[in-house]
């Protein structure tokens, strides 16, 4: 009996809070039809635009298709930050877009249902909070590019489009695209930390700034400079058909670079202002 009285329950671990909060988000995504919902509408995207070039105009004539390429569908030939027509900008970076959207009702969800109340009345950590989140939005994002590509695949040998591309390079592209799903659920996260009490305006920001509207129009300026890579959509960008170790390097850097600056932002603000 003594030795129950004078024993000590430690404190969790960093490790074992994160580890915990985790779980209950993973648990949520797969047992939400929304993951589900917005993994098939990445699918169908590439499909839409696949499936649609080179139909026939309103006077019968046969329209310029968008791509001559399947997989200019998941990436541009290079790196372009101000697009001249859309068949450019329609690439595995509107998985983004709609990712941004996925994250605001993922998070709305949170505190409409009471699940942060309940959440933050047992578990005080917002780190913990924010990085769980991060991750967990990261994750159903680099699933959708999955599923994109899928769809990109499927729908280029429906319509017999050519596969040619150099291997190495789609590969560095597709490493660089999944690991930008990191910078960009930081981002999303962060928005609907700030825009918590309005579901509205955290989906038109998270379109807002998916759509990459800011540096487009800082590249209309300055041109294609890579100092833009900087940016998370100047990064994304790099991740192109004529990408190599250097890009996916970049697209590293940057990713980590806004989690952590986003993360620690986000948790300030939670810890100084009422969550609920």
């Amino acid at each position: 009996m003594e030795k129950n009285e004078n024993m000590q329950f430690e404190s969790p671990t960093f490790t074992q809070r994160l580890k915990g909060m985790l779980g209950v988000d993973i648990y949520r995504l797969f047992h939400t039809p929304l993951f589900y919902i917005f993994l098939a509408i990445a699918a169908i995207i590439p499909a839409m635009i696949i499936g649609t070039t080179g139909m026939p105009g309103p006077n019968g004539e046969m329209t310029e298709p968008l791509f001559t390429n399947v997989w200019q569908a998941i990436a541009s030939d290079n790196p372009l930050y101000v697009v001249s027509h859309i068949g450019q900008y329609a690439n595995m970076n509107m998985v983004f877009i709609f990712g941004g959207i996925m994250v605001s009702i993922f998070i709305a969800h949170d505190y409409k249902s009471g699940y942060v109340k309940q959440l933050f009345t047992t578990h005080p950590k917002k780190q913990d909070y924010m990085m769980s989140k991060t991750i967990i939005c990261a994750f159903a994002m680099a699933c959708m590019c999955i599923t994109y590509l899928l769809g990109s695949v499927l729908s280029g040998l429906l319509v017999r489009l050519s596969f040619t591309v150099n291997f190495g390079s789609l590969i560095c592209a597709l490493l660089g695209k999944l690991i930008m799903s990191l910078g960009w659920a930081s981002l999303y996260v962060f928005l609907n930390i700030i825009f918590r009490k309005y579901f509205a305006i955290s989906i038109a920001s998270s379109f807002f700034f998916g759509t990459g509207i800011l540096i487009i129009g800082a590249a209309a300026v300055v041109g294609n400079s890579s100092i833009l890579n900087i940016f998370l959509y100047g990064a994304s960008v790099s991740a192109c058909l004529s990408s190599g170790l250097l890009s996916v390097i970049t697209c590293l850097i940057v990713s980590v670079s806004w989690a952590v600056i986003y993360n620690t932002i986000g948790t300030h603000i939670l810890n100084k202002s009422d969550v609920y």
